[in-house]
């Protein structure tokens, strides 16, 4: 018998994993929920079988982290960020899609980092700019978000992770099926 030393891991799990850790998130699998943040520094999300076949832990660990730049600072000793489900905080929730998109923008992968939930329609109707002004109140939460996005804490390993993520899918081009989420990224 052979001593195993070393296993294998995504490289894509890898680069958003350690961007959480960066950003004071440690990342656990539970296919008890879709994804919550405990406010004590842990953030859960669904099992691999939990999620839809379009979900990646790289774009659930990017939507919960657009979720406390919307929520802003402190809301990460909330749980869940400080979210409920309300009718009234739709907002919150268009907010955090406009700062995912514009962040997946800036390497050119807004499709490839997409919600999945009943959400996407919103998602995919956003504009080449999604943090324009177009009336709806999500605008001003996003612009928020964007600054803390690019300047705050977390930016430096947001930019990483996302720079990473597209250097993965330039290595990808030309090897990947049709049905792929990296089919035809960059």
């Amino acid at each position: 018998m052979r001593d195993i030393t070393k296993t294998y891991a995504d490289p894509l799990d890898l680069v958003w994993l350690h961007a959480a850790g960066r950003m004071g998130m440690r990342v656990v699998r539970s296919a008890e929920v879709n994804a919550s943040w405990d406010g004590a520094g842990v953030l859960t999300i669904g099992t691999p079988e939990t999620l839809d076949p379009d979900d990646s832990l790289a774009q659930m660990i990017l939507h919960e982290t657009c979720h406390a730049l919307v929520e802003g600072p402190g809301c990460e000793r909330l749980l869940d960020w400080g979210l409920v489900n309300a009718p009234d905080r739709k907002a919150h929730e268009h907010a955090a899609l406009r700062v995912q998109a514009a962040l997946a923008d800036t390497v050119g992968m807004r499709a490839f980092f997409a919600s999945t939930t009943m959400f996407r329609p919103y998602y995919d109707a956003l504009g080449a700019d999604p943090l324009a002004d177009d009336g709806d109140p999500a605008v001003p939460l996003a612009t928020g978000a964007w600054e803390r996005a690019r300047q705050g804490a977390w930016a430096a390993a947001l930019a990483d992770a996302l720079s990473r993520t597209a250097m993965l899918a330039r290595a990808l081009q030309g090897v990947t099926p049709p049905e792929s989420l990296w089919h035809d990224v960059t």
